[in-house]
């Protein structure tokens, strides 16, 4: 039977040939429409000015930045995030290997942050660029215990604004904010020193997990707490001051966007508002404008809109809106 088998030949009908070169066909076809696209695509790089890794030593890796990003929290809270934490000498080790690949991974993509924007050619060569993110990784590193100290007082005013906080822990392991500003003070610190795109990146970590989402340049002072968190937004010229807490929602924004002659707009400049000391701001509250600054101890309830400044000690309210009831058609 078998032999049957092997000795039979396949019997193929004439629409069965056509239709398989006819798909042959359809197969080569495609082929070739994807070589022409991608000539188109690769014409398009060649054209423009952005960086396709045509010309550079390649941009910040965004899945490296992530690494290091989730590297750092866990060595801001190492006993927190890493249970198996028992004793000061593993304590010791575990940071001392974290910090030695801390700085192995970051020092290279601060190297290509450098080299990718290097447009004013600040740095003559590349190892002029390496050396100065070299200096920059270990300058970060020495702020790590300086950055827990700031962190741990948004933990404080955390604990204290919020009466449902039954200890720090839980709010390190599921308050979103503590990622947040965890990672935005690390972002500020890259920020104030001339790194361009990671200290975005890593503030877009956080804010990918968080729903949060503040710019790197925001002045941020101590104690600082976001409750709920899911749609904050703060400005890259926000500057906030001390013992501020603000709730979902809020939106600390620009006003408008001076632009030039030619209808572009203006890079720089303060854009954002100014939050004193002692400041709440309520859900879902708008504060826009860089020459808004809202007073000391001053209070901004839910859904106000603000785009003058506020004097200290005041509080803002909107007046209700008039509720109306009618029956529903049965």
């Amino acid at each position: 039977m078998l032999a049957n088998i092997k000795d039979k030949k396949p019997e193929f009908s004439k629409n069965q040939i056509l239709h398989n070169i006819s798909s042959h066909e359809k197969v080569t076809d495609i082929y070739d429409q994807i070589i022409n696209i991608t000539n188109n695509i690769e014409m398009t790089c060649k054209k423009n000015d952005i960086n396709y890794h045509t010309e550079f030593t390649g941009n910040p890796s965004i899945s490296r930045i992530n690494d290091i990003a989730k590297e750092l929290f866990e060595i801001l809270f190492p006993g927190v995030i890493n249970n198996e934490l028992t004793n000061e000498v593993m304590l010791k080790f575990y940071l001392g290997k974290k910090l030695e690949k801390l700085y192995e991974k970051l020092e290279d993509q601060i190297f290509k942050a450098y080299l990718t924007t290097n447009a004013n050619n600040e740095y003559e060569s590349s190892v002029d660029a390496r050396m100065q993110a070299k200096r920059i990784v270990m300058e970060l590193l020495e702020y790590i215990p300086v950055a827990r100290t700031e962190i741990l007082y948004d933990i404080e005013a955390a604990y204290e604004g919020d009466p449902a906080a039954m200890n720090y822990n839980e709010i390190v392991l599921s308050y979103p904010f503590v990622k947040t500003i965890a990672m935005h003070r690390i972002a500020h610190f890259l920020y104030l020193r001339g790194i361009s795109i990671i200290p975005r990146m890593l503030s877009e970590w956080a804010h990918s997990r968080t729903g949060i989402d503040i710019h790197p340049g925001a002045k941020i002072g101590k104690c600082f707490f976001i409750d709920h968190g899911t749609g904050v937004v703060i400005g890259e010229t926000t500057e906030i001051g001390d013992n501020v807490k603000i709730y979902q929602g809020v939106t600390l924004g620009a006003l408008s966007l001076k632009k030039n002659k030619l209808g572009k707009i203006i890079k720089g400049g303060k854009r954002h508002p100014t939050l004193k000391d002692n400041v709440v701001v309520y859900a879902n509250a708008t504060i826009l404008g860089g020459d808004t600054v809202i007073g000391e101890n001053s209070i901004i309830g839910g859904n106000a809109w603000i785009i003058h400044s506020v004097e200290e000690n005041t509080v803002v309210t909107i007046n209700n809106p008039k509720l109306q009831f009618r029956r529903r058609n049965t």
